[in-house]
């Protein structure tokens, strides 16, 4: 976070906010005495100067030496309850699954989906929204044998982009970005779009934004003063409106299914979310409306494209960098699919160093260090202390895939983490990639399949080469938000 920003005038609104926050007796801390031990918060601030660095990860790992695995951190005058390690956060996210089953409500969340939709929703419209889309991405193929031909029908057209750029220099992101979206534009929206088309260009865009703009030092002061920073211009705001133009986009393309809507024959998931709309139309109560539709759509877009396609790029730079081990990859690829068949699902099983290997990138790449922000849905007992309902809680996720005690070497990118010593894949309970419990990443099953399809099918047709040498590729990630991407880098393709 760029703290010494616009300090001066940050100063005068910490001011004024400590004022009115003191004015208007906002500063209790009424049942928080049973929460974990922690650092003592500043006023006002709470431990967000403990908190100011890049690397999150790296201060919350060394509070958790002096405080223990279960200890509370204040976000401005908020406790928030970090969990770090397997077992406290398995503890919390599986063994107690119900209770952490909230999602924090963060007042950004104003600034954008207002609550509706899936992943910042709770309660009954959380429950019945993720129900409802659950089967309805199941209905039109996710996990099943017809996405996993729309994602090869997507490689093919990727591969094409790739044979037009063989033997130079170039960056492999923005297509392989496109190229991963159009698999859940297939779903969500019953068509891929050309890589050139502009209008989804923007959306991606808008969403690289926001996420940049999340650890925005106006947006995190937005977070525990919004009453007083949503009558301040400032940065902050940028997030409404790109959200808007979010909306937007995906509202032209509900009027286009609206006008087209067959209730016989639904095409995808926004032709079932009207037919359900229209089931539930005289009801007094129901959460199948516009605003539910158009966040839910967002949501799903944005679990079914970022992470997956972060997670390719990020894959082929480690590759490049440790060469044995992509050609043992290749040498599987080989020896199980051949040259020329196309890699499908079937295949998975018997590759278990191509699957380990594709654990360990997503292992070792840490895509969201800190955990989306749960809450406790009532008050809970954990660990002998008390959470009163409502408490944030941060499943440390960084902690848990770098855990000593269930990965021989974390800090090392080893596939072994996940292979028995007679070269089968080993399960590591620790691998928490897309969370656990019941707000576990719901497009994990298609996730697994498009990251082993686009791997396999890339590394099957080309090598990969970097520009420097392998020993000088630097794998440090950019980070954007709370999230870590691929740093930016380029590769050359050479046929075999």
């Amino acid at each position: 976070m760029d703290w010494p920003m616009e300090l001066n005038t940050l100063s005068i609104i910490f001011l004024t906010a400590a004022l009115l926050l003191l004015l208007s007796s906002k500063v209790s801390r009424k049942g928080r005495s049973g929460l974990p031990p922690g650092p003592k918060p500043l006023p006002i601030l709470g431990n967000l100067l403990q908190l100011k660095s890049r690397e999150i990860h790296k201060p919350l790992l060394e509070l958790s030496k002096t405080y223990g695995p279960v200890y509370t951190l204040y976000i401005g005058p908020t406790p928030a309850v970090v969990l770090c390690g397997y077992n406290a956060v398995k503890e919390a996210l599986v063994d107690n699954a119900e209770m952490f089953s909230g999602r924090a409500e963060l007042p950004i969340v104003d600034l954008t989906s207002k609550g509706y939709g899936i992943a910042f929703s709770n309660g009954e419209r959380w429950k019945e929204l993720r129900r409802f889309s659950l089967t309805t991405l199941r209905n039109f193929g996710m996990g099943k044998r017809s996405i996993e031909e729309r994602i090869q029908e997507e490689i093919y057209y990727l591969l094409e982009v790739f044979e037009e750029n063989e033997g130079c220099f170039f960056s492999p992101s923005f297509n392989i970005r496109r190229s991963v979206s159009n698999v859940i534009c297939s779903v969500l929206f019953g068509k891929r779009f050309d890589y050139t088309d502009q209008k989804l260009q923007t959306l991606l865009d808008l969403i690289a934004e926001n996420l940049k703009r999340v650890d925005n030092i106006w947006v995190q002061v937005y977070n525990f003063i919004p009453s007083l920073m949503s009558l301040l211009p400032g940065p902050h705001h940028k997030l409404t409106e790109n959200y808007q133009a979010q909306l937007h986009y995906v509202a032209e393309i509900v009027r286009e299914h609206e006008r087209t809507l067959d209730p016989s024959s639904p095409r995808d998931y926004i032709d079932a979310f009207l037919l359900k709309m229209e089931q539930e139309r005289k009801k007094a109560h129901t959460e199948y409306n516009v605003p539910n539709l158009l966040s839910c759509a967002l949501d799903i877009f944005f679990a079914g494209q970022e992470s997956t396609s972060s997670t390719l790029s990020f894959g082929l730079l480690i590759l490049m960098k440790y060469t044995k081990i992509k050609e043992k990859v290749q040498a599987e690829i080989k020896n199980v699919i051949g040259r020329f068949r196309t890699p499908c699902m079937e295949d998975r099983a018997k590759m278990p160093y191509t699957e380990a290997v594709i654990h360990e990138i997503m292992r070792f790449i840490d895509f969201l260090p800190l955990g989306a922000p749960h809450s406790v849905t009532q008050d809970t007992i954990f660990r002998g202390y008390t959470l009163p309902k409502g408490t944030f809680v941060f499943p440390f996720l960084h902690s848990v895939l770098f855990d000593s005690s269930l990965y021989e070497s974390p800090h090392e990118f080893n596939p072994g983490h996940f292979l028995n010593e007679d070269g089968s894949f080993k399960k590591n309970d620790g691998f928490m990639a897309f969370s656990a419990g019941k707000r576990s990443c719901p497009g994990e099953s298609l996730a697994r399949m498009e990251i082993f399809l686009f791997l396999t099918s890339i590394l099957q047709r080309f090598d990969i080469q970097p520009v420097i040498s392998p020993n000088d590729i630097d794998l440090s990630p950019e980070y954007s938000g709370f999230g870590k991407m691929a740093p930016n880098f380029q590769l050359r393709l050479i046929s075999h």
